[in-house]
């Protein structure tokens, strides 16, 4: 037996959103139309009373304070926007602590079209990604006030792999500090294969 017409349209519409075919509804659009509405009308209405308190300097003062306050909005806007892109100037990169650093180098790499998934290893920030020819990325982040240890560095001769070389398990580590390596940092890197170390000035 047939559900009733209630039923039947509330099946119609989730066959529609399934396909991506049915629009949002009123309560999904109305805090959009709410913010808009404010928007418009908080300016409006305080353009108002200054002209009201202080006759035309008021309107004038108003205007151009409301214009100087969409010229700062607009910046930063178009800078939100340009780093959720994963573009950053070298002073924001300068700034960035570990946590945003990583969310950072996740935008950065998603920008150039890898895969990216978080995988924090203790507590401490981690990505894998991989792009589509097949390249893996494990990125680690090491603090920038982290002290070299000089007594873990191996003995003997260091040789240097060639830059992008992958490691034995045909994975490219990354370590990204916002410091700089020491020659221990360096030496060590060079022996493993595949690790490759990015500092602050790298990152700038």
């Amino acid at each position: 037996m047939p559900g009733s017409r209630r039923s039947q349209r509330q099946r119609a519409i989730a066959e529609l959103r399934a396909q991506g075919r049915y629009g949002p509804e009123l309560r999904d659009v109305l805090p959009g139309f709410v913010g808009l509405g404010l928007a418009v009308a908080v300016p409006v209405f305080a353009l108002v009373w200054l002209y009201r308190v202080l006759g035309i300097e008021g309107l004038v003062l108003g205007v151009a304070l409301l214009a100087a306050a969409t010229t700062v909005g607009l910046r930063w806007h178009r800078a939100v926007v340009r780093r959720r892109g994963g573009i950053y100037t070298p002073a924001e990169i300068a700034v960035l602590d570990d946590q945003v650093l990583a969310a950072a180098a996740e935008r950065i790499l998603r920008r150039d079209s890898w895969h990216v998934i978080s995988m924090p290893d203790q507590g401490r920030p981690r990505l894998y990604a991989r792009d589509r020819a097949g390249r893996q990325l494990d990125v680690a982040f090491r603090p920038d006030n982290m002290a070299p240890d000089d007594e873990d560095a191996p003995a003997g001769p260091a040789p240097l792999r060639e830059a992008g070389r992958p490691g034995i398990d045909n994975l490219i580590r990354v370590v990204i500090s916002r410091g700089s390596y020491s020659r221990t940092d360096v030496v060590w890197a060079s022996r493993q294969g595949g690790v490759h170390l990015v500092d602050g000035r790298q990152l700038q």
